[in-house]
């Protein structure tokens, strides 16, 4: 009982640690988008170019057609990509094509994808592949696009797949929340 206490312990302190280091990188990132030559940072070769690219690259549709929500819920999340034209059916039907084929790959602890986009091993990756029986993806499909919801009841699986969707957050710039929300 002690080690598992310690376990949950841990597991909230390295969540808390998370969450305050991503509001800091928000309020940065916030505060760099006002720079007059923010667009002149942001090019192919930045760290964000990089991201966006081989996000193109591995998802099969645009970034600047589509819009990215990581959300956090008590049991887990979800990632949900949307086209920005509701008649746009190309990007619909390619974002329905890429998450339905990411909650695969997830579900058996393939994250050659989320590795490729950040060039790196995102935080969580390790955990949710090592717990991956403890983990379920499901498919949604969304007006303009779909959704991935992932769940657990493992307290150590679900610390991990918030660190991943803090990380995706921070990283794709789309301003989710970073704590838990109560309902989904």
């Amino acid at each position: 009982m002690k080690t598992r206490n310690l376990v949950a312990l841990t597991v909230c302190l390295i969540s808390f640690a998370a969450v305050a280091h991503a509001q800091e990188v928000n309020k940065k990132e916030d505060a760099m988008r006002d720079c007059p030559m923010h667009k002149e940072h942001m090019t192919a070769d930045s760290h964000q170019g990089v991201v966006e690219k081989h996000g193109d690259q591995a998802m099969g549709f645009s970034h600047d057609k589509t819009t990215h929500h990581f959300l956090m819920f008590p049991d887990g999340g979800a990632i949900e990509i949307r086209a920005n034209d509701a008649d746009d059916k190309a990007s619909t039907d390619a974002i329905r094509s890429h998450l339905s084929h990411a909650a695969m790959m997830f579900a058996n602890g393939d994250f050659s994808m989320p590795m490729f986009i950040h060039d790196g091993v995102p935080p969580g990756v390790t955990t949710m592949k090592l717990l991956k029986t403890k983990i379920h993806y499901k498919y949604e499909e969304v007006s303009s696009g779909e959704r991935v919801r992932i769940e657990s009841s493992d307290p150590v699986s679900v610390a991990a797949i918030h660190d991943f969707l803090r990380f995706q957050i921070s990283e794709h710039h789309t301003g989710d929340a970073l704590q838990i929300a109560d309902s989904h």
